[in-house]
């Protein structure tokens, strides 16, 4: 039922965010992804989309900028004809105590990780409703159900989202249109692959260590959640199955917040 719908992924030209792309070209869905990084790996991954049979698009707005933003979506709607899936993925993270923490970074975080997904939805929203129908998932956190020391602008973002996810839910519930947030743990991508081997150094640990006692210690499965895990959640709510799903915090994170 997903076939020849279209998507905008935010921050997706690698990592949980590009799963996200895979997953629902693997179901039929024209995609714009979005990002920054290398121009020829970001083609590279564009033209394997493409392999699904699906027509892939990228677009390189920066999720600080609301012009570029707005112009994303408009690209969406002008090349695909509309924008019926949006998955906000986009986030950085910087880690600091409050009273050290820079200011540029809280502004950055908060940026990205939550007025993005205003932006988004705000200009994706009307397109929806032309259409009669619309899934909107938001990439949130197990942090936006909890809280961890030294992460104030990434849990404050993360609470934001689940805030900004009911609301929308809520204005939109009679319009065949649903809002979600998929709350991962610590999910296993490239970045947190390469954090390790410097992690297990700078504490003087073995890598299994690092991710037993540092990266897991908060999940009681002590298994990362896969980017293919999360990527099939987001396809499920998708689907008519999940019709009945909306403002809900979804939680993918192996047992972290039933803690």
């Amino acid at each position: 039922m997903l076939k020849g719908k279209s998507a905008v992924i935010t921050g997706s030209t690698s990592g949980i965010g590009l799963g996200y792309a895979k997953a629902l070209a693997a179901e039929g869905v024209n995609v714009v992804i979005n990002g920054f990084g290398d121009a020829a790996a970001i083609e590279a991954e564009r033209a394997a989309l493409e392999a699904a049979g699906v027509k892939a698009l990228h677009h390189p707005a920066d999720m600080t900028k609301p012009a570029e933003i707005a112009d994303m979506i408009a690209f969406a709607a002008a090349e695909l004809g509309g924008v019926d899936i949006l998955v906000n993925n986009a986030g950085i993270q910087h880690v600091s105590g409050i009273a050290d923490f820079p200011d540029e970074k809280w502004d950055a975080i908060i940026a990205i990780n939550l007025s993005s997904a205003f932006h988004t939805i705000k200009h994706a929203l009307p397109l929806m409703r032309r259409a009669g129908w619309g899934r909107i998932i938001n990439t949130a956190s197990a942090h936006a159900l909890t809280a961890s020391p030294n992460k104030s602008a990434y849990v404050a973002a993360k609470h934001g989202i689940a805030g900004l996810t009911k609301t929308v839910a809520l204005e939109v519930a009679q319009e065949n249109i649903t809002v979600n947030a998929i709350c991962p743990a610590y999910v296993w991508t490239p970045l947190v692959e390469k954090q390790i081997p410097d992690t297990a150094r700078t504490r003087g640990i073995t890598e299994e260590e690092v991710k037993r006692d540092v990266l897991l210690a908060a999940q009681p499965t002590r298994q990362f959640v896969t980017i293919e895990q999360v990527a099939a959640f987001a396809v499920f709510l998708c689907r008519d199955e999940a019709a009945s799903i909306t403002g809900a915090i979804l939680p993918i994170d192996g047992g972290w917040t039933a803690q």
